[in-house]
């Protein structure tokens, strides 16, 4: 992702270009949808809170300053907006387990742990990942909805530690205790399955 680019395109919509606009939303509308995704679990409510982050975005877009880079700056307004819509909604953002069995088939919400394991020749072996890669996301949905965004920030958005406590709006150390905490208690979850040591990290 190129942060120059986006800035040229940033400068472009404050002159009043629209379609440079689409071209963030273009650019960014799937990874959006993907982290408010993690924090809503609704499918039926990603698409409307992206819309308004969106739309937030582009009326806060003549205040932005490029203080930071643009998708750290639209990652915050799409956490803050997930976060308004579960209030309104009174809505817990935690999900049965059992909701992870219906993950879209077209693979784009399947996990890295997933991907990475899954050239196992054997059906067992393709079993054995289809498990830890389940394991991983009932793990990552029993988190706090605070240590949930800062480690999708770091695993699946790939987020630097500094840009994740912007997005987060907290300082650099609770982002490194949050990654931390949530690492530990994925790597709870899958000790028994991959059969390491308490000691042993996954």
């Amino acid at each position: 992702m190129s942060a120059e680019a986006d800035a040229l395109l940033v400068e472009r919509v404050k002159r009043g270009d629209q379609r440079a606009f689409e071209l963030l939303v273009i650019k960014y509308q799937r990874r959006v949808e993907r982290l408010i995704g993690r924090m809503v679990r609704d499918v039926d409510l990603v698409a409307d809170i992206a819309q308004e982050t969106f739309i937030r975005a582009y009326r806060a877009l003549p205040q932005f300053r490029g203080e930071s880079a643009f998708y750290t700056w639209l990652y915050r307004i799409a956490v803050n907006t997930a976060k308004k819509a579960l209030v309104e909604l009174k809505r817990d953002p935690l999900v049965p387990e059992a909701a992870y069995a219906h993950q879209s088939d077209d693979g784009e919400e399947t996990s890295r742990v997933e991907n990475e394991l899954s050239d196992g020749e054997t059906p067992e072996a393709v079993l054995a990942s289809k498990e830890v890669a389940a394991t991983v996301n009932a793990a990552i949905d029993a988190l706090s909805e605070d240590l949930r965004q800062a480690i999708t920030l770091r695993e699946i958005e790939g987020l630097s530690y500094e840009e994740i406590a912007e997005v987060m709006n907290c300082p650099i150390g609770t982002v490194r205790s949050r990654i931390f905490r949530a690492r530990e208690a994925i790597a709870q979850r899958l000790r028994p399955l991959l059969g390491t040591r308490g000691d042993e990290r996954w």
